[in-house]
């Protein structure tokens, strides 16, 4: 498993964490059958919207009957004990588990005309409720790797995996998908995370060039942004939905930042993706993509990703078991 880092959420204690999430009032049903899911609620740094969903029941039709029976989709997330905005944390209520990850599951579950169950857990229990069949489905930012499916899973895919560079609004700069424009550049990146080993490399080949790269780490997130605005650093290198959900916060601050440019967690032979994870076959990952191609084609999905500004780690389609990370680097 590579690690990956995103902005702690210091207000918020593991108790918190803990609770289920089922039935509140992101997820209703209505009197005419369709069912209203709020996005981005109980947060304040995304753009709240309540989407309208129907049962679609030719993809319920695709749902196992020990899951139609019960009429609940468990949705399993890994966000214990402190989250990971913007893709799941416990919302301003103190108890709703919100964000991009668990809000997706639900409008799935809409579609799949099912109660949405959310549960956290911690990221190693995910995957051992998921193989206990505890959990349906995982939703929780799990990336595609060729490992996971050996380890017994299955995978239908909604969003890109992308890195990206977090500079200040005023630079100019943009990445353009290639490690020589970083020529010159002064970047920051965390110890031991997969996009570190990335810049790296990176570093390594400008230096063959006779080119010059720096590579910065700090303590923590805040010595980070504090380098970034007195302009110690040119660029922070991190998770691309941590860049958006930073930028969103520091919009109407004396020193907002922006996204410049994105990069493929897989490396630049792969675009890595993201994916609803199920049990190997447990049945489900078919409805599963069948639900997220609807949301696609019927735009809920783009309502959702712009709820949390992730619109450029959009995907045409959900994959089932797309190629993932090759075993070397899962």
């Amino acid at each position: 498993m590579r690690r990956r880092t995103f902005l702690p959420l210091a207000a918020v204690t593991a108790a918190l964490l803990t609770s289920a999430c089922g039935g509140t009032p992101q997820a209703a049903a209505n009197a005419d059958g369709t069912h209203s899911v709020a996005v981005a609620a109980n947060t304040t740094d995304e753009h709240p919207v309540t989407l309208t969903v129907p049962t679609v029941a030719e993809i319920r039709a695709k749902v196992p009957k020990a899951i139609l029976d019960r009429g609940k989709l468990v949705i399993g997330v890994g966000a214990l004990p402190s989250g990971f905005p913007p893709l799941a944390y416990v919302g301003t209520d103190q108890r709703t588990l919100t964000g991009a990850e668990p809000d997706l599951g639900r409008l799935v579950a809409a579609v799949l005309g099912l109660e949405p169950d959310v549960q956290n857990a911690s990221w190693q229990n995910l995957f051992v409720r998921l193989q206990s069949g505890q959990f349906d489905a995982g939703f929780s930012n799990i990336t595609v790797t060729e490992q996971r499916k050996q380890q017994g899973f299955d995978f239908a895919a909604y969003r890109e995996d992308n890195l990206g560079f977090e500079v200040k609004r005023d630079n100019p700069w943009n990445f353009d998908g290639t490690y020589e424009s970083l020529a010159g550049k002064t970047v920051a990146v965390d110890s031991g995370t997969n996009q570190e080993q990335i810049l790296l490399e990176w570093q390594k080949r400008l230096q063959g060039e006779g080119k010059r790269l720096d590579v910065r780490n700090f303590a923590d997130k805040n010595s980070t942004y504090l380098a970034l605005d007195s302009g110690r650093i040119d660029a922070y290198f991190a998770p691309n939905p941590g860049i958006a959900y930073h930028a969103a916060q520091t919009a109407k601050t004396p020193n907002p930042t922006r996204s410049a440019g994105k990069y493929s967690g897989a490396g630049a032979t792969l675009q890595g993706l993201i994916a609803a994870t199920t049990k190997k076959g447990n049945g489900l990952v078919e409805a599963l993509s069948a639900a997220i191609d609807y949301l696609i084609q019927h735009g809920q999905y783009k309502q959702w990703l712009a709820a949390y500004g992730l619109q450029n780690e959009a995907v045409p389609q959900a994959a089932v078991n797309p190629p993932g990370l090759p075993l070397d680097n899962s």
